[in-house]
């Protein structure tokens, strides 16, 4: 059970952070909207859980009877993987589904499952990705992609989603000193 609250607690938070902050760097149009509008922070989270969401394949499952998906018969008792990503991306459910879209009207991602199986944790993962969100785009204005250190790196997972390693400049807003992405703690702290 341990083991289940750090993996779903933590590390899927910890990445749809990550992930959401990767997305920023790579459009800087987008983090100077969401500083003008805070309000449309949450609805980006929405689109990187949808688009870029912590996990790539829900949790296995076995059928419990002959099901036929599109024109592919399934028997009963197979073993299935359903793939997060790809559900989230279907063109057939959301126009331009590769393109954040701050106004895409009523998302409904899969992003947390979905029925008996929605996560249970899907509230505060949302408020925990807007909280830090929104405190890093207020408090380092100048935030950007540090190629010096390396390319943003993937995690090797069929499951998780997320960076290994994310270079990042930090400018803190009191004063223009440049500043690691681990002191970024520091600088919130004294906020």
């Amino acid at each position: 059970m341990l083991l289940l609250l750090l993996i779903a607690g933590h590390e899927t938070t910890v990445n749809l952070i990550g992930n959401s902050i990767l997305e920023i760097l790579r459009e800087p149009g987008m983090a100077e909207r969401l500083r003008a509008d805070p309000e449309a922070i949450p609805a980006y989270v929405e689109e990187i859980l949808r688009c870029q969401g912590s996990l790539h394949m829900a949790t296995a499952r076995y059928t419990t009877a002959p099901i036929t998906l599109g024109d592919q018969d399934i028997d009963a008792d197979e073993f299935i993987l359903i793939s997060l990503a790809a559900a989230n991306r279907d063109p057939a459910r959301f126009d331009e589904p590769d393109r954040i879209d701050l106004e895409r009207p009523g998302s409904r991602h899969i992003a947390f499952g979905h029925g008996i199986h929605h996560c249970l944790g899907a509230a505060l993962a949302r408020m925990e990705a807007t909280t830090a969100i929104s405190r890093l785009l207020a408090k380092f204005p100048k935030m950007s992609l540090d190629g010096e250190f390396g390319d943003p790196t993937w995690r090797k997972s069929l499951l998780i989603h997320g960076l290994t390693s994310l270079p990042v400049r930090l400018a803190a807003r009191t004063d223009s000193q440049t500043v690691s992405f681990a002191d970024a703690a520091r600088f919130s702290s004294r906020a």
